[in-house]
């Protein structure tokens, strides 16, 4: 495997574009780090030990994993939401993401995230993003990221095979639901503090990215 850097993307056209949100499309870790940490201090948890497990995953998953004797998994993941609603403060765009969606088009891109709809929609609004027509959040599926079913359904909304998609992931357990979707996983490293192993192409951000459509069809490339 290489480490995470500029790639070649594939030569290749696409039916669609699928996008993880955050660490993909926006930058949330800094709001999401805040409420995760204040909230492990209320049940006397140091959220050091978890916060780099429950990036990419539902609320609810991650509760559930850490265990916590008498906690609701569902209630407290429902808290935490309204938590990170209320709290926007840093969440803001990928380099070039804002103008990347902007000009595709409606029916050949969707946003696929571990979110609940009302906290993914607060976030895309607060990072000044264009809503997407297909939004498939926590809400939409019972099993969460790395579970491709958030993929698959993302692909059956928009008319296409997932298997004929370009996913933009950044985090373990979303490109395990990409590759498992058998989409072409390409790995966001924007938010990354180390370089990622990887064998999918992978980008800083979508600067030095365009998509260029033509018979329904979307090809990626480098350059202006």
């Amino acid at each position: 495997m290489r480490d995470s850097r500029v790639a070649p993307l594939p030569d290749r056209s696409y039916a669609a574009l699928l996008f993880d949100m955050d660490g993909t499309l926006i930058t949330s870790i800094e709001a999401a780090e805040r409420v995760w940490t204040r909230w492990a201090a209320g049940h006397g948890l140091d959220a050091r030990t978890f916060l780099a497990e429950m990036h990419g995953k539902r609320a609810v998953d991650t509760i559930r994993w850490l265990n916590i004797p008498g906690v609701d998994p569902v209630a407290e993941a429902h808290a935490l939401t309204l938590m990170e609603i209320e709290d926007t403060d840093g969440v803001k765009p990928i380099a070039g993401a804002r103008e990347f969606v902007a000009a595709l088009p409606d029916d050949r891109w969707a946003v696929v995230t571990s979110a609940p709809r009302a906290l993914a929609t607060r976030r895309l609004q607060a990072a000044g993003l264009k809503m997407p027509d297909v939004l498939i959040s926590a809400d939409d599926v019972s099993v969460g990221k790395p579970d491709p079913a958030g993929y698959r359904l993302a692909g059956s909304r928009l008319g296409v095979d997932v298997t004929d998609c370009a996913i933009f992931e950044d985090a373990d357990a979303g490109i395990r639901a990409g590759e498992s979707a058998g989409g072409q996983v390409i790995v966001i490293t924007a938010t990354h503090a180390h370089a990622l192993r990887t064998t999918h192409p992978s980008v800083p951000d979508f600067v030095s990215m365009r998509a260029t459509s033509a018979d329904g069809r979307i090809r990626l490339a480098h350059g202006a």
